[in-house]
């Protein structure tokens, strides 16, 4: 009995309440959502439709937390409450991490991320607007928020560019818009500056092989630009931004309804006007340009309710950079293929359409198609370079479900056709050189089989066969697995092969700028590879806030690796190789977002990319160019007032391998020894402010490069050859770069937004 008078204080003092009510997030209820007590281990879960309840002992100061995962939890304060509560509507914020989207690459079905056996990584829009939310930010910048992903320089005077993964170069990289590959080897260096981010829904990026499902060519991985749906789109939108630089862009939107068809169109313009030569080589330290493209996407209405959708885009680009008599009030445009003022200028053409059809008469059949033209017309110096590339695509596929097995089967044709006027397409007919296109027809099918026996395991294996005329069939097999040991840990091992033929032309510009002479000493045979990634992810919620870990391994081996060669000083010289090539390394990744807003993100990649030449059984291994042996990136997000933040981003680049080149001095004779072989690593950081004024408008500022970093070297060689005009020498060359030539850039942008039309 009296323990039993000890213990009723306990019982007077305790305040049992009970909770009831709703999580939801802006765009519905949010089933199986987390309720739980801080610093209690007792928590009880939402139903399908977000309703909960729970008992509360409110004398003990509790606070309740709320969290779902890929959404900003939240922490409810039960303090002075002595009554039960009724219709507690609790609103979670997305997470700017996408932890809870829906992807679609990787196994070509709708799951969430954390569900796929193949690892997908994903960046929002939301993450985006938070980190670039510049209206000129292109794909090739916003891909640097994923770990183990860059952007590579190719030439120091036009500035063209690729991404690299896990340092693969930028054609080992399948790009793909809303599924759908289209960008050939043209396209991948200057197809990708014209698609705005104000149609990009997410990124979607899977690093390692993807061979079965996007063609033997997806060695490196995929990235697959998801656009808006038409849901998501503004009924009229408008970004205008200025730099400092002399840029301006304008990206204007509408979404109309047309009849009970759904559509949105848009059109940007983009231009910059700026010389400057910070580091007197006597050329512009980045390039100017004028940029336009249309675009519209419509979901034409069906009463089967199946999906017919029609995607189109024109882009057009005029790039240029050079000597400053060559940019002067626009004096390119008289002197295109002077042979005295140097100067680079490439014209891009480029149209594209592409969509899906679901049929009607079998379920889960549906086409994806596509069709893009692409022209180049421009001139390297004196040296007139002009290219055509038309693909065609077309891709059946069928879903089955057979117990526990998801099946895919899919049917492709692949038609690419590529001409310009250097001797990769010229044939010898009868002792007469004549020009004759390349005509690539791909067939293509492959079937895939999602298995999963468990909750905790599952399994895709698949197998493509491409038939290439002149090398017969290709297999691309593939084994993804998951294993999930608890509920919020998994594990996923990919694996694959890949097959690629190099057209040189098209993908290393060090041919056509320049004046190197290229040597190229057989007939190139196609490159093979084999890769495997094992990749590890943890998610976590805690008091305050919710974060994930994430951690890869992977190894790359290629069998026939075409890597050029500068030893010579006045040659590229190109050649199947003896030896084999191979890349390696390790990436990892930090997410965390803090219930109060304030969100961080840190990726670090190390990567061993080394090429190993074999002669007489003995092995001689040299580094890969361009690769750097780590990369690292933090970026921080910051809620400053109501919907106002400060967003940092910060970019780490360690050494890499560059070409051989030798400088010159004044009196035209070439140094016995050559520039550093090895950079030096350095940083690149970024501000910005966004906010919204009102619920239409909003504004945002920043920094691009706060501490003015530039690359100490010119990235030229021999450009200060007393014997010839600038840019003639027979030793100019514009392959050694490695950092950004121009400093700090101050930009501002406004957007306007108007919404509630779009939902009548």
């Amino acid at each position: 009995m009296k323990y039993i008078l000890l213990l009723l204080p306990f019982f007077i003092n305790a305040q049992i309440i009970n909770v009831q009510g709703s999580v939801n997030s802006n765009d519905g209820p949010l089933g199986f959502a987390t309720i739980s007590i801080v610093d209690s281990g007792y928590g009880v879960t939402s139903n399908e439709n977000g309703y909960f309840e729970i008992q509360v002992d409110s004398s003990k100061d509790n606070y309740l937390l709320v969290s779902y995962l890929g959404y900003i939890s939240k922490k409810i304060s039960l303090k002075n409450i002595d009554k039960d509560l009724q219709n507690v509507v609790v609103i979670l914020e997305e997470d700017i991490n996408g932890l809870n989207e829906i992807v679609v690459t990787g196994s070509l079905r709708d799951q969430f991320v954390t569900k796929s056996p193949v690892k997908v990584n994903v960046i929002t829009s939301k993450k985006i607007n938070s980190f670039l939310p510049s209206a000129g930010s292109s794909v090739k910048e916003i891909i640097k928020l994923i770990s183990g992903a860059q952007e590579v320089i190719a030439c120091g005077v036009c500035y063209t560019n690729s991404i690299s993964i896990n340092g693969l170069e930028g054609p080992y990289t399948s790009i793909l818009l809303d599924g759908i590959p289209m960008y050939g080897n043209l396209a991948s260096v200057y197809g990708l500056s014209g698609i705005p981010n104000m149609i990009i829904d997410r990124l979607e990026i899977v690093k390692g092989p993807s061979s079965t499902l996007y063609g033997s060519e997806a060695v490196a991985g995929v990235i697959n630009i998801i656009t808006k749906n038409f849901e998501d789109q503004p009924y009229f939108s408008l970004d205008v931004q200025g730099t400092s630089h002399s840029e301006s862009y304008i990206n204007l939107a509408m979404a109309p309804k047309v009849g009970k068809s759904k559509t949105y169109f848009g059109s940007t313009w983009d231009k910059k006007n700026y010389y400057r030569d910070y580091n007197d080589d006597g050329f512009g330290d980045d390039i100017n340009f004028d940029r336009f493209s249309l675009f519209s996407k419509w979901d034409i209405f069906r009463k089967s309710k199946k999906n017919f959708i029609i995607n189109s885009r024109y882009y057009f680009e005029d790039r240029r950079n050079g000597v400053e008599d060559f940019m002067f009030k626009d004096n390119y445009k008289k002197l295109r293929g002077s042979e005295t003022v140097y100067g680079e200028s490439i014209k891009t053409h480029r149209f594209e359409l592409f969509g899906k059809y679901e049929f009607d008469f079998l379920d889960d059949f549906e086409l994806n198609y596509s069709y893009s033209k692409h022209s180049q017309n421009s001139f390297y110096g004196s040296d007139f370079y002009k290219a055509n590339q038309e693909i065609l695509f077309s891709q059946f596929t069928l879903k089955r479900k057979f117990s526990k097995h998801d099946m895919l089967y899919g049917l492709s044709f692949r038609n690419n056709i590529y001409d310009d006027n250097t001797s990769v397409t010229e044939k010898i007919i009868d002792g007469v050189i004549v020009n004759e296109s390349s005509n690539q027809f791909i067939p293509g099918i492959f079937v895939q089989d999602q298995y999963s026996p468990s909750d905790k395991l599952s399994i895709i294996s698949g197998l493509r066969v491409d038939n290439y005329k002149d090398h017969g069939s290709i297999f691309s097999p593939s084994l993804h697995l998951k294993y999930n040991p608890g509920e919020w840990l998994s594990f996923r091992l990919n694996a694959g092969t890949g097959f690629r033929i190099v057209n040189l032309f098209s993908e290393d510009h060090a041919f056509v700028t320049g004046q190197r002479e290229v040597k190229i000493l057989e007939e190139l045979q196609p490159e093979r590879s084999k890769s495997v990634i094992l990749n590890s992810n943890y998610i976590y919620t805690t008091s305050n806030g919710s974060g994930n870990f994430d951690f890869d391994i992977f190894y790359t081996h290629f069998s026939n690796k075409i890597i050029p060669s500068y030893e010579e000083s006045k040659y590229i010289i190109y050649r199947n190789s003896n030896g084999y090539a191979f890349t390696k390394g390790f990436s990892g990744a930090w997410n965390y977002t803090f219930i109060s807003g304030i969100a961080f993100t840190l990726n670090f990649n190390h990567q061993i990319a080394k090429y190993v030449e074999v002669n007489n059984n003995e092995k001689a291994k040299s580094s890969i160019e361009h690769s750097p042996n780590w990369t690292a990136s933090i970026n921080f997000k910051f809620p400053v007032y109501k919907n106002w933040s400060i967003n940092t981003s910060s970019n780490y680049t360690g050494k890499m391998q560059l070409p051989i080149v030798y400088d010159m001095n004044n009196q035209g004779e070439l140094s016995k020894t050559p520039r550093p072989t090895v950079s030096k690593p350095f940083s690149i950081h970024n501000i910005n402010l966004t906010g919204e004024l009102n619920n239409t408008h909003e504004i945002y500022f920043g920094l691009f490069n706060v501490l003015n970093f530039k690359q100490k070297e010119s990235s030229l060689v021999a450009y200060n050859d007393p014997n010839y005009e600038k840019g003639f020498s027979p030793f100019f060359d514009t392959s050694y770069v490695y950092a950004p030539n121009q400093g700090v850039k101050f930009y501002v942008g406004f957007k306007f937004n108007l919404n509630d039309l779009s939902k009548k």
